[in-house]
């Protein structure tokens, strides 16, 4: 409901793609500022705070992290500062964005080198015979990680 001073959480919820337990949060880091209490004790929101609150949702819908949230924010809340400390956070967040596609890439396809080769070698058959679960069950002291798979490296 909307009262006559501002939005309820619900409301702000509602409006802005967030839940209640994350606008909470972001209270409780600090990220959006702790509003009045009608007498009530119920939350009441202006509209800074909805823009703001869309603003965060926006900035983690593209992958920032909290800390860089913060950041952003700041930068937000600083219209005279130069806007490349802005365009830096964007940059950097970018380069790791290509750098967890990669990764993704390479698994991708060790994936499905595990699946063709299912497909031809073991499909149907008892699973003590599966290349999967052979290949999942490899030595404990090798990384998991796409780029040093024991079996399908992406240099396959």
């Amino acid at each position: 409901m909307r009262s006559a001073k501002g939005l309820t959480i619900g409301v702000l919820a509602t409006q802005t793609g967030c839940s209640v337990p994350t606008i909470r949060y972001y209270e409780q880091i600090g990220l959006l500022p702790k509003p009045p209490r009608l007498p009530s004790g119920h939350r009441v929101y202006g509209r800074a705070d909805q823009q703001r609150l869309i603003f965060i949702r926006r900035s983690r819908d593209f992958g920032f992290s909290i800390e860089q949230v913060k950041e952003l924010v700041a930068l937000a809340g600083s219209p005279k500062r130069d806007c490349t400390a802005a365009r830096d956070l964007a940059q950097g967040h970018l380069v790791e964005l290509r750098r967890k596609l990669k990764e993704l890439r390479a698994l991708e396809r060790s994936l499905e080198k595990l699946v063709a080769d299912c497909d031809a070698q073991c499909v149907g058959g008892p699973t003590e015979t599966c290349v999967i679960l052979e290949d999942l069950a490899g030595p404990k002291q090798t990384p998991c990680c796409p780029t040093k798979l024991r079996r399908y490296s992406a240099s396959r």
